[in-house]
């Protein structure tokens, strides 16, 4: 039985990944942050006591923060994969708290990838590198792409991404960085800006909220479906020769179409409900952000399957389920022409 170690397991991607994993048969490790309270909501539901001889995700309690115990760890584990998908990963936080930023999303993906070397065990690595590394760099974005970072967290990243190949051909490791695009589910953290958006649609209809702000509406970002992404991560650590890769839809939209789709679809007008926050402005800004993910489709056979209308349809559903508020059925077809901003209902 194959064994993976997951840091950020809590998170969006590493919740999907477990569960990933563990329908591929995988004993699954995740590594927690210890605090006064619990965050394994996302994976509450793939969690088993374990004292069951049934379980196969066991997580520990570490920090990217504290060599020591990661060398212990993996030396302890022997894991066959690691994903390294923690970090501190808000961009705007990442201007507020750039050394905290760079010591976790950086130095965080070094203090791993020296863990495998002084413990001298034999696994693949997988870095969670990001788009954001491109920053002020021209669309579409690849593989050859100049890295203009234009935040701290992208700065972080690019420290990451760059000692993962460093490790690579210094010494051996297989190593891979996958240039991940934004990616979203209804697990995305309420403070990024698509669930931000998402949420408050429903809590709009619901009564429990008047109006959305946010920051500029201009940046343009590929946008993808998260599940999809994390079997990307499995399917470069499953070939024969390391490769680092962008990871995208090809396509990209501005945060103003993100608001215009989701507000559009539950009978909303976004221009009544939605004000602009200067505060939320970031000091810099990467404007444009677009995969050319050729090299992965011909590398990998990965494509993605669901586009930027769907996606935010399945984000602005799952919030309005979470709300207590479902689609009228098709047979309310009147009901919906007379109260076409409230095609919702209470469950």
């Amino acid at each position: 039985m194959k064994k993976a170690l997951i840091t950020g397991i809590t998170g969006q991607d590493g919740s999907y990944l477990a569960e990933f994993l563990l329908s591929k048969g995988y004993e699954v490790h995740g590594l927690i942050r210890r605090s006064s309270s619990f965050n394994t909501g996302r994976i509450d539901h793939v969690y088993i006591d374990p004292h069951e001889k049934s379980t196969r995700l066991y997580l520990h309690y570490a920090d990217l923060g504290d060599s020591g115990r990661l060398t212990s760890l993996v030396y302890d584990i022997k894991p066959d994969e690691i994903y390294n998908l923690a970090a501190q990963s808000h961009v705007k936080v990442s201007f507020e708290m750039p050394e905290y930023s760079t010591n976790v999303t950086g130095l965080g993906g070094v203090r791993l990838l020296e863990s495998i070397r002084r413990s001298g065990i034999e696994c693949r690595f997988y870095q969670a590198s990001s788009s954001e590394m491109f920053g002020s760099s021209p669309p579409p974005q690849n593989e050859d792409t100049a890295f203009r970072p234009r935040s701290p967290y992208a700065a972080a990243k690019l420290m990451a991404h760059f000692t993962t190949v460093n490790y690579r051909d210094g010494y051996g490791i297989f190593a891979v960085a996958g240039i991940l695009f934004n990616h979203e589910s209804p697990r995305r953290g309420e403070t990024f800006v698509t669930r931000k958006i998402t949420k408050a649609v429903s809590s709009i209809l619901s009564g429990r909220q008047d109006c959305l702000y946010l920051g500029s509406l201009e940046p343009e970002r590929d946008w993808g479906y998260a599940p999809e992404y994390v079997e990307m991560m499995w399917l470069m650590l499953q070939g024969g020769k390391p490769l680092d890769l962008v990871v995208g839809t090809g396509e990209a939209h501005s945060v103003r179409e993100f608001v215009e789709e989701a507000f559009s679809y539950a009978g909303l007008d976004w221009m009544e409900r939605v004000r602009i926050d200067p505060g939320y402005y970031r000091p810099t800004e990467a404007d444009s952000l677009r995969a050319d993910p050729r090299k992965a489709e011909s590398a990998l056979g990965w494509k993605p399957r669901v586009r930027f209308g769907e996606l935010v349809r399945i984000m602005v559903d799952a919030d309005m389920r979470a709300s207590g508020l479902t689609p009228i059925g098709e047979g309310d077809d009147i009901l919906r022409e007379k109260f076409p901003e409230r095609w919702w209902k209470k469950d």
